[in-house]
């Protein structure tokens, strides 16, 4: 660790947290010694959390208040994790339907949030300043197993509904202190690319963040080019946001010459799971009650796929109580080689978001057209299908709330995004079909 990483990561970054009135520095603290205990010190820990949030929440947060009484759930009864099949499941309709009843009646720093979700269910939800601490925390101590830090040169690959050119002055000023430069994965035309390859080469990062899809994208056109990337001293290239596959990881590892940490999580759920350098996805059991259920809604033992249903012991401003995340997993016995207590993920399933094409031939992450459907007002959920470069349609379910003129900005934004002469076909169904496994995708591309 250099001397500026030391100054960032043991100065400024704590300032600033403490600044915002988070609690990261010290939930870091924690999280660094708790994940060398036991599992057994761990699950007792968890379920004295679970036990406190469950009766903060039973009194301070109205929709939870009423079900317990309707259910006659007392969280003083709570003796294992086990208990929390008494409750029924939180989905995104639920959610938006309750959105008012789940705050907490004095809840600290809740700030709005959206996502697509991997089912393409639009969904608005709040999140506190406590939730936010122990997230940046995990992510924090997750980073430092790669032997990297906050204050290292990285690059992040991402999205953002917010164009580059509009972002606030007080986060460039950040992210320049930080040692950390954005790069829009929405558009990847050819001239992007080495762009973003040139940034890579002169900045030398210790660390990349992104989508695995983007990451692949700009380790292939470098090898197009014949650019090497392997010589910059990249010590690893952390992903998320998508299923990573084995092609992926071999693909970045390579073009890179560093090796690729899978993360797990998302804005709704949190930050469920990292990889660690000896292979394991560990579970942020300190934060998270992980389950996994079968189509009937029992839960599952470890070795047996399911979806993943996470309670977030960090949400009592806006709680996230048996959230169905609607991605499939599997739970592992094992235990990692790394010698860290924290329990394991042994498969993560169902996680991917394609890119599209636009006319002109700029490649462009799905992302980029989501952020156009997902907050608009009663849109329950959609998909959207590239049928070819000339082409786009999107299959919409509308509820209340939905506008007249909503499919007129649907198609002004795609086209945007796609090009002016492209066809943007909006149909307002009642429903949109899962695929023949049973899963959702929300962006499906067949341009070439």
């Amino acid at each position: 660790m250099d001397l500026y990483t030391k100054l960032i990561s043991n100065v400024l970054f704590p300032l600033q947290e403490r600044l915002k009135k988070h609690t990261t520095v010290a939930v870091h603290r924690h999280m660094e010694d708790a994940q060398w205990w036991s599992s057994a010190q761990l699950a007792d820990y968890q379920l004295q959390r679970l036990r406190a949030f469950l009766a903060e929440v039973a009194v301070n947060v109205p929709y939870y208040r009423d079900l317990f009484a309707a259910t006659g759930f007392d969280p003083a009864t709570v003796s294992s994790v086990g208990d929390l099949a008494r409750l029924p499941f939180l989905t995104k309709a639920s959610i938006r339907a309750n959105t008012d009843g789940l705050r907490h009646a004095n809840a600290q720093g809740l700030t709005r949030f959206n996502t697509g979700g991997s089912s393409g269910e639009p969904l608005v939800f709040f999140i506190g300043t406590k939730r936010v601490s122990h997230d940046v925390a995990a992510k924090w101590r997750a980073t430092r197993w790669w032997g990297v830090d906050i204050g290292d040169p990285e690059i992040v690959v991402w999205g953002s509904p917010i164009e580059l050119g509009t972002q606030d002055r007080v986060k460039l000023v950040r992210d320049t202190l930080m040692r950390t430069q954005l790069l829009p994965a929405f558009e990847m035309s050819e001239a992007k690319l080495d762009g973003f390859i040139a940034t890579i080469r002169s900045t030398r990062p210790k660390m990349l963040f992104g989508y695995p899809s983007a990451l692949t994208l700009i380790a292939r056109h470098a090898q197009k080019r014949g650019i090497a990337l392997d010589d910059l001293g990249i010590k690893v290239a952390f992903v998320t946001s998508e299923r990573l596959y084995d092609d992926q990881r071999a693909t970045i590892g390579q073009t890179f010459g560093c090796p690729v940490a899978n993360g797990y999580g998302g804005r709704d759920a949190g930050f469920i799971a990292h990889e660690c350098p000896a292979g394991g996805m560990h579970i942020t059991t300190e934060d998270l009650v992980v389950e996994i259920i079968n189509e009937a809604g029992e839960v599952q033992p470890p070795g047996v796929a399911g979806e993943i249903v996470v309670t977030h012991l960090a949400t009592q401003d806006f709680p996230f109580i048996r959230y169905r995340t609607g991605d499939i997993g599997v739970l592992d016995t094992a235990t990692c080689g790394c010698g860290r207590g924290l329990p394991l993920l042994k498969e993560i399933q169902g996680r991917s978001t394609d890119f599209v094409i636009a006319a002109d031939g700029t490649v462009m992450h799905g992302l980029s057209l989501i952020y156009i459907l997902r907050d608009l007002a009663g849109v329950q959920s959609f998909k959207v299908v590239q049928e070819s470069r000339d082409k786009t349609r999107v299959l919409l379910v509308a509820g209340p709330g939905f506008l007249p003129d909503a499919p007129a900005q649907i198609v002004e934004g795609f086209k945007r995004r796609l090009g002016a002469g492209v066809q943007v076909q909006v149909d307002l169904v009642d429903a949109i079909p899962a695929e023949k496994s049973g899963k959702f995708r929300y962006i499906v591309s067949h341009a070439v």
